[in-house]
């Protein structure tokens, strides 16, 4: 390779040292050229001359090879940069062509498949397997270990399923020893509240809450972190109601610990004059319909095509087979106006919440004339739990459904909810709720089939105030990663869905927001382990 300058330095000729090539001529005007210019020129041409010595060197080697020195350069050196050969790229080409043909083939029945890797690489030196055996073997593999995790994935589902319906060995213990202490220590069957207080339970000046639930250590928690919460203790008034069975250890623990100053009322669904079959002939329906209480009773696998059925919402309609959703408990709320009769506005509580922030302004919300004052579900950073529209809960495949509904209207949260009971008075809600009560069960429960939420969602339409979400977060006891900075933030968290704080299935690290309102320290509670 040679460099030429001109005397006169008009002209730079770059030839090959063996003069095959003529490169490069530069043939520079008769003007003046100032230094710079020729500092720059020669500066470009020395980062030139390392590659064109490459492209000379290849088109020397290639010898009698016609083709021209980039197209050499693209074949010879761009497989080696790339780290493979001719060889390679062919041998990878055959494996994605047997790979497709072996795509469309079923893998026999009958074909023995190695159990693990080591096994596969030890039988394809045994056998001398060709490409396309071993591409059957390999998908035969792959399908049984989709199989195997798929499996897993529906079992594992349905073991979580169980844990969240089951009553853990210690709440059962609480509610047994609570039991007998009523039967036995005249303190614990004291008067709730004592008579001094009975006016307080009309008294509309108070701020109300309702509270439905037959788990006496929830129930210990949502009050006592509303009393902790508060900045009017003394102000609160909870109404406490329960079933027949679980009310003898329901009124010993707050017989035995008074939130003090708050006034706590326990009264059992069986002490409701008002709750008679003639009130309530649908719910005795539910209860004692056979599809019904197969549905929520029976085998849940049976009848279902897991092979259509991602684990998603399998896990969905796991979930609105709660028995919990046949339980008078649970269809309470839609009474309220005529359980309470001398009450003008309450705050309706499920027992899977904990209040972490004063609930007082929640009286001063003015709901428009609306009954139901309650968070919507359709909008929010959460797409899981906070993406709910009426497509999500009801069977809009049905005529009766897609008549009457839009699919993409706003759905909206129980949990805690602010009720206008006058308001509420002068509606049509509960003959609506038990209306479509009636129609679900008349269509063998195709309208929907998650729990008590859709009848209401029909029955309040038109009556409810959407109010701020962060009043009532969602979703704890669905997803594991719930942001804890937004769980700080929020006035009451809900930890809806089947991770319960007091169940082992719960999520660890949202656990603490729930049980530093345990009474760790009480005697029941140490006796019967609790989340020990």
């Amino acid at each position: 390779m040679q460099l030429h300058f001109s005397p006169s330095m008009r002209s730079i000729t770059i030839s090959s040292s063996n003069e095959f090539i003529d490169f490069m001529k530069i043939k520079i005007a008769a003007r003046h050229i100032s230094y710079r210019t020729l500092f720059h020129a020669i500066l470009i041409l020395a980062c030139l001359l390392p590659f064109v010595f490459i492209v000379t060197a290849l088109v020397t080697l290639e010898g009698v090879n016609k083709c021209s020195s980039f197209d050499c350069l693209g074949r010879r050196l761009g497989p080696k940069l790339l780290g493979r050969g001719e060889d390679s790229g062919r041998l990878v080409n055959e494996l994605y062509k047997t790979l497709n043909q072996v795509n469309s083939v079923e893998v026999p029945n009958d074909i023995k498949l190695p159990e693990n890797f080591k096994q596969l690489v030890t039988e394809m030196k045994d056998n001398k397997y060709d490409a396309h055996e071993f591409a059957v073997i390999l998908k035969g593999m792959m399908e049984r270990s989709e199989k195997e995790i798929r499996e897993s994935k529906f079992a594992e589902l349905m073991n979580k399923h169980f844990a969240a319906s089951s009553v853990p060995k210690g709440i059962h213990c609480l509610s047994l020893r609570l039991t007998d202490e009523y039967s036995s220590n005249a303190h614990a069957r004291r008067q709730l509240p004592s008579p001094e207080l009975l006016p307080v339970l009309s008294d509309n000046s108070y701020y109300h809450f309702i509270l439905s639930t037959d788990n006496i250590l929830a129930a210990s928690v949502v009050v006592t972190s509303a009393v902790r919460s508060s900045l009017k203790p003394d102000k609160i008034v909870f109404h406490v109601i329960t079933d027949k069975k679980t009310y003898a250890g329901m009124h010993s623990w707050f017989a035995l610990n008074p939130s003090s100053p708050a006034v706590i009322e326990v009264k059992g669904v069986h002490q409701f004059d008002w709750l008679t079959r003639d009130n309530v002939p649908v719910l005795e329906a539910v209860e004692n319909h056979y599809g019904v209480r197969n549905y929520y009773h029976g085998n849940h696998v049976a009848g279902a095509n897991l092979s259509d059925t991602t684990p998603r919402s399998f896990a969905s309609k796991l979930q609105s087979r709660s028995p919990k959703y046949i339980s008078l408990l649970n269809h309470i709320r839609i009474y309220l106006p005529e359980l309470f009769p001398n009450l003008d506005k309450v705050v309706f509580l499920d027992d899977d919440i904990v209040i972490q922030h004063d609930l007082s302004p929640l009286w001063e919300v003015d709901l428009g004339g609306k009954v139901n004052g309650a968070v919507e579900t359709c909008k929010g950073d959460d797409t899981w739990v906070m993406s709910k529209r009426f497509r999500t809960y009801f069977n809009f495949s049905h005529l009766l459904i897609s008549n009457n509904l839009d699919p993409e209207e706003c759905a909206w949260a129980y949990g805690m909810n602010i009720f206008d009971l006058r308001a509420w008075r002068r509606t049509n809600i509960r003959e609506t709720y038990h209306t479509w009560l009636k129609e679900n069960l008349k269509s063998n429960l195709t309208l929907w089939r998650l729990g008590t939420l859709p009848p209401a969602l029909i029955a309040f339409r038109g009556h409810v105030h959407p109010i701020d979400p962060s009043w009532h977060m969602l979703g704890l006891g669905y997803q594991n990663n719930t942001s804890v900075e937004n769980v700080k933030k929020a006035a009451v968290i809900h930890y809806n869905g089947q991770s319960k704080p007091w169940l082992e299935i719960g999520f660890e690290h949202l656990r603490p927001f729930w049980s530093k309102y345990v009474n760790y320290s009480n005697d029941f509670v140490k006796n019967c382990h609790i989340l020990e």
